[in-house]
């Protein structure tokens, strides 16, 4: 056992839940937490920012490190800037609005790099800065809001802790899940991530729910009726839906809420209803009712358009999109002969975009509903050299192979999976297939690290190009595209 490690033994022995320490915070790390150090200590902190100095209360001990949550800040940083939202602090929904933009994206940028050497073992990757977002506020053109029993901020809370009929004052919340706590919804009366007018339709529809004295779903009971609210609003076309998912079909309720919804709101271009009994608390429904137009939106990135359902997977943010697929489309270093394959393609957005540039596109998804979308949306604008296949990329690509016979082996391939990453089998078969070159898309750097080292063992594969993107302002998720080249081919 090293020296430190005793050390580290010896301060753990003698912390106590609850106890308060002063520390000065150093970095930001994963998740929106910043670092601090006590005694040798790792001290993980959450409402913090790198340059604070503060007190703050001990949460968990664990063998390699503390957990803290501020109590009072001493000394601000210079990094802090004043939150625009009144909600901040209670409201999950923006963790960084606390912090100034500029720097969001330098943390963002950090995050990369520290997941690239960490955890894919990769040293001095040039990492560019992070394509930092024009619009900080109002970006996303998906919201989905829930009904719910009310949560109380600290002021409502001091305002009516000693009332005995404060539920029944306000029987349906309509707004955003409290981190960690899906029994409980912020009442959110405005919300700066999607429009003005979003939150306007969302304050228009509570009231409507509370006059009609409409039951909202209980989990733990699985009776009641209003579950979602959800609004997709296009950034390029103005279009925009309002989708109220429920637990039951009522029709002449809905057309009720659609008529005063669109004489208040001429904006709205579709309403439709979205029902479903599932017991989990999901955004979709199994059957859906248009009461108001198409039952659809039309949306456009660079000359592409994408029409879009109520349940269909979507962008959220469609300025940063387009620096997103223009970013992925550049580094795949695209041919008019190249044979692209474009893994977990969901609804075709990245396939379509690229296929002005190439021979052919073969997307492959999971998801049949993404892909009956992708195959819409090729129709819709014209593209005729996209292929979508359904069904498992592991099986596609292991055991399901009777397609590859119609096409020829891949010059590119771009993927881009979920926050899990790459199936290990997944990966050693883009190994086999040895494109050209690959451009891998993740919104996890640390599953995409891990997905690279293996996908460059042997030096197989280098990369050329590691470029964040920033789809999320004021939260510290971030969009993550890479190049790569097979090294036999790389010049010099």
């Amino acid at each position: 056992m090293t020296d430190a490690s005793v050390s580290k033994e010896i301060n753990l022995s003698v912390m106590k839940r609850g106890e308060v320490l002063t520390l000065a915070v150093d970095s930001s790390a994963f998740e929106g937490k910043s670092v601090a150090r006590w005694n040798g200590l790792v001290v993980f902190l959450q409402g913090a920012v790198p340059g604070d100095r503060v007190t703050a209360r001990i949460t968990k001990i664990k063998k390699q490190f503390l957990e803290a949550e501020v109590v009072d800040i001493l000394d601000p940083s210079s990094l802090r800037t004043e939150p625009r939202c009144r909600y901040f602090g209670t409201c999950g929904g923006c963790k960084w609005q606390h912090v100034s933009y500029e720097a969001q994206c330098r943390f963002k940028r950090q995050h990369v790099i520290d997941s690239f050497e960490r955890i894919g073992g990769f040293k001095d990757v040039a990492v560019r800065e992070t394509l930092g977002a024009k619009e900080t506020y109002y970006y996303r053109n998906k919201m989905e809001f829930s009904f719910g029993t009310r949560w109380l901020t600290t002021a409502e809370f001091e305002e009516h802790k000693n009332a005995t009929t404060f539920e029944q004052e306000w029987p349906t919340a309509l707004g955003l899940h409290i981190p960690g706590r899906y029994d409980r919804v912020l009442d959110l009366e405005e919300c700066w991530l999607q429009s003005e007018l979003s939150w306007q339709i969302v304050n228009a529809v509570r009231e409507f729910c509370k006059e009609d004295d409409l039951p909202v779903y209980s989990t733990r009971t699985h009776t009641g009726y209003l579950r979602h609210l959800v609004l997709r609003q296009s950034s390029n076309t103005g279009e925009l839906m309002v989708n109220l998912v429920t637990a039951e079909r009522r029709d002449e309720l809905m057309r009720s809420l659609c008529s005063r919804l669109i004489a208040r709101f001429p904006a709205i271009t579709t309403i439709v209803n979205n029902v479903t009994d599932r017991k989990s608390m999901v955004a979709i429904g199994d059957e859906e009712y248009v009461f108001h137009g198409s039952g659809t939106i039309t949306e456009r990135i660079g000359s592409m358009k994408y029409r879009i359902s109520a349940n269909s997977f979507f962008q959220t943010n469609t300025k940063q999109s387009e620096r997103l697929y223009d970013t992925a489309k550049a580094f795949a270093d695209l041919h008019a002969g190249d044979r692209v394959w474009d893994l977990y393609s969901g609804t075709g957005t990245i396939a379509l975009y690229v296929a002005d540039a190439v021979e052919e596109v073969i997307g492959i998804e999971s998801v049949e509903a993404a892909v009956a979308d992708a195959k819409a949306n090729a129709s819709f604008n014209g593209v005729r050299n996209c292929r979508f296949i359904v069904d498992d990329l592991k099986d596609q690509l292991t055991t399901e192979t009777r397609w590859m016979s119609a096409h020829a082996p891949p010059t590119v391939i771009i993927a881009d999976p979920p926050r899990s990453g790459m199936h290990g089998k997944v990966v050693e078969e883009i190994r086999q297939l040895r494109p050209e070159r690959m451009v891998y898309v993740s919104c996890n750097p640390a599953t995409q690290a891990r997905d690279l080292q293996l996908l460059c063992a042997d030096d197989l594969f280098r990369i050329t190009a590691v470029q964040p993107v920033d789809m999320f302002p004021h939260t510290y998720h971030i969009e993550n595209v890479v190049g790569l080249k097979r090294t036999d081919l790389l010049v010099g």
